[in-house]
């Protein structure tokens, strides 16, 4: 496979490990997923095997401490290895970035025995899924209705989850669900662990979906399903604040996705541009093409520069929910358009089969979507910017 026309302006890495690293991810994107994923996409073929790679390199464990099994790298690092694991294929690259938040209760609020008798596997060995919507409760997760009812030692859990990210082929799920009553609101939200292969667990049939088809997506129901009580993240009543503080990091990986799928169709638009030609001319050299392709490659660099400037936050104890839900406004916004675009630039070419930009338009529709909706995420925006300053969220 060529190597991409397109690439980042400056990348800011702060360490030879840290660019070996990304060189590392480069190679594999070439080597192992830009040679089939045009296929695997079309036949809805998830790539189990890459995930399995991924663990044996740690790339699924990276910004997890070592002493676990984890890479030790900052978010600033972790997150352009998503955001190129993205440009060579969108399962891979959101499947990874919802692996690691899967593995954030563990790791952020996990006793001292949870971490290391399960982040070790959970790191290097298997997937995890995150299990927060349901169908009625969407981004409005106070208002879910799966509950866990301690029995002994024991927790039952009872209850559907909608649009899983892995849900037909996790390892373990990452279950919040009410322990309090039914008017509690988030208050009464809890966090679990539950291993998949769990009585009660199921996967329903995998959604059928305009982009992203090799991400298998479903439902997960839980009926009477039992787990140990140890398996409880932090306490009972802690779910809302371990699964917000999931999804901060979360939508910077999303963000990085929608970097790296925008690269991808500003790649081969650009190749495009410069090998057809119209009227005697290169169309790139034509102003209403190259201003498309100018705009495009502006946008991509902004929106890195905007996940880049929340994780320095985040490495550095910051909050940075506020920027978290900036960069995933505007990166997957900006992904949408410069997917479109660049059908534009390819004209008739661009809405067939021939080449991928129409795919990355679909893929790039959800990422406006999940771990909250845009419009959730201008909320949030807008309760920082009347939240009197130095308050906690």
């Amino acid at each position: 496979m060529s190597a991409p026309l397109y690439s980042a302006i400056e990348r800011e890495l702060p360490t030879d490990e840290s660019r070996a690293l990304l060189e590392l991810t480069s190679d594999l994107v070439r080597a192992e997923l830009l040679p089939r994923v045009d296929k695997a996409e079309d036949s809805a073929d998830f790539p189990r095997d890459v995930f399995a790679t991924l663990g044996d390199t740690g790339v699924l464990g990276l910004p997890f401490p070592e002493e676990f099994g984890g890479g030790g790298q900052p978010a600033t690092v972790y997150l352009q290895v998503i955001e190129e694991l993205a440009r060579g294929w969108l399962t891979v690259g959101m499947g990874t970035s919802v692996h690691i938040l899967s593995c954030h209760g563990i790791a952020t609020a996990g006793t001292a025995d949870q971490r290391a008798r399960l982040l070790p596997d959970m790191l290097n060995n298997s997937l995890g899924a995150f299990c927060l919507s349901e169908a009625h409760a969407g981004s409005d997760i106070a208002t879910m209705r799966t509950t866990a009812r301690r029995i002994g030692d024991e927790y039952e859990l009872n209850g559907s989850k909608a649009w899983i990210t892995h849900g037909p082929v996790a390892d373990f799920y990452l279950v919040f669900a009410r322990t309090g009553s039914a008017g509690s609101g988030g208050r009464g939200l809890s966090a679990f662990h539950v291993p998949a292969g769990t009585a009660g667990v199921s996967a329903d049939m995998p959604e059928r979906k305009m982009g992203l088809k090799g991400s298998l997506t479903s439902g997960v129901t839980f009926d009477h399903a039992r787990i140990p009580a140890g398996n409880l993240i932090g306490a009972e009543g802690d779910g809302m604040a371990i699964a917000l503080a999931a999804l901060d990091s979360g939508r910077l990986g999303i963000a990085a996705c929608a970097t790296g799928l925008a690269r991808s169709a500003l790649d081969v638009a650009l190749r495009y541009a410069i090998e057809r030609q119209a009227f005697g001319e290169r169309i790139v050299d034509f102003q209403g093409v190259g201003f498309l392709l100018a705009d495009a490659a502006t946008g991509i660099e902004s929106a890195r520069a905007l996940y880049l400037a929340a994780a320095r936050r985040k490495d550095a104890g910051l909050p940075f929910s506020a920027q978290a839900a900036m960069a995933k406004l505007t990166a997957t916004d900006m992904c949408m358009k410069v997917t479109t675009d660049m059908v534009q630039v390819l004209g008739g070419a661009g809405y067939v089969l021939d080449y991928p930009v129409e795919r990355f338009m679909r893929e790039a529709k959800v990422l406006q979507i999940l771990e909250g909706t845009n419009q959730i995420q201008r909320t949030v925006i807008l309760k920082s910017m009347l939240r009197p300053t130095g308050t906690a969220r």
